[in-house]
């Protein structure tokens, strides 16, 4: 994976400014030799917040950048002047991002709008000048507040896939050939499993300029949700799929037990995916003859919809998509 420059997970290491302190100035002018207090309070330090920018893709920018400090706020100053605040340090990251605490593996919050704004590590809030804590009995002050340290921690940032469809299979199953057929995708395409190492996301045109987003996700494959292969690293693009789409080729030895092994494997891992709508689709059809089909389709699994297709030779291409598009349909209702 090293020439790869998909990157979903970073860990980095944050430090918020500190707050300035605030001033224990006295007022001193020519006419005026004793004046009251006009300290001015410190400026807040710096936050570092997370930004969804739309134009990326991948963490990789800050695969390299582990530690992030914040500028500290200034101290503030006579006739009432307050010190500049610390300034903030934003970090675009793609759709789709999860902030985690890496100590506590936490979820802090998720980023799932384009333009959206979260704070990661607050700064430290600026101290109270002596201004502040004049009152009829302490009419010279001579103190004031020093101004809050900043936060600081190591966290995790996770990338989550968004797509509409996403695709589910062993290796090997046509997944990348499908998503090169509906859409504008380019992913790489060989005879041999793992030819996915990452997500590939294509958009899947449909009538009157209407769309919708598919995600090829690299192969599971029994026992992912151990660790084992390099399913449970892609696993949890799956959750941000509205519609799951299970490949299993028309050569498999029993399409019914690969489809269990697969569920199971998101049961495994995450038992709230089996809430999502699935639509199972036998790949690679163009070898099968209509007996053929109607004999296969007796054994395949009950309640799930179905249906044959091949990427090779565009066999109900068309109806897939229909299908696609209306569970999306039905399910935004």
């Amino acid at each position: 994976m090293a020439d790869s420059n998909f990157i979903d997970y970073v860990k980095i290491f944050c430090a918020s400014g500190n707050g300035g302190a605030g001033s224990t100035h006295l007022r001193r002018e020519k006419y005026i030799p004793k004046g009251g207090p006009d300290g001015g309070d410190g400026g807040r330090g710096g936050h570092i917040i997370l930004r969804a920018n739309p134009q990326f893709w991948t963490l990789i920018h800050l695969k390299y950048r582990k530690h992030i400090k914040a500028e500290h706020g200034a101290a503030g100053s006579g006739q009432l002047c307050k010190g500049k605040n610390g300034e903030d340090i934003y970090l675009d990251v793609p759709v789709g991002t999860v902030a985690k605490d890496a100590e506590t593996g936490e979820i802090l919050f998720e980023l799932l709008e384009p333009g959206e704004e979260k704070i990661l590590v607050k700064g430290g809030r600026g101290g109270l000048g002596n201004n502040n804590f004049k009152s009829a009995t302490n009419q010279t002050p001579r103190y004031a507040q020093p101004g809050e340290p900043g936060t600081e921690g190591w966290f995790i940032l996770e990338l989550k896939v968004l797509a509409d469809v996403g695709l589910v299979g062993f290796p090997n199953a046509g997944k990348s050939t499908l998503l090169s057929t509906v859409s504008a995708a380019k992913p790489k395409i060989a005879n041999y499993p793992f030819t996915t190492l990452e997500p590939n996301l294509g958009i899947v045109s449909y009538y009157d300029d209407k769309s919708f987003v598919m995600a090829d996700i690299p192969g599971i494959i029994e026992g992912a949700h151990l660790g084992k292969g390099i399913g449970l690293r892609f696993l949890r693009h799956i959750e941000r799929n509205s519609i799951l789409l299970f490949l299993i080729p028309a050569d498999s030895d029993d399409i019914a037990k690969e489809y269990g092994i697969l569920l199971n494997e998101l049961k495994e891992y995450n038992p709230e995916l089996l809430v999502k709508n699935r639509i199972l689709a036998v790949s690679k059809s163009d070898m099968l003859d209509e007996k053929m089909k109607s004999e296969m389709e007796a054994s395949l699994p009950e309640g799930v919809p179905h249906i044959f297709f091949s990427s090779m030779t565009g066999e109900n291409i068309k109806q897939l998509k229909d299908m696609l598009w209306e569970t999306l349909h039905d399910e935004n209702k």
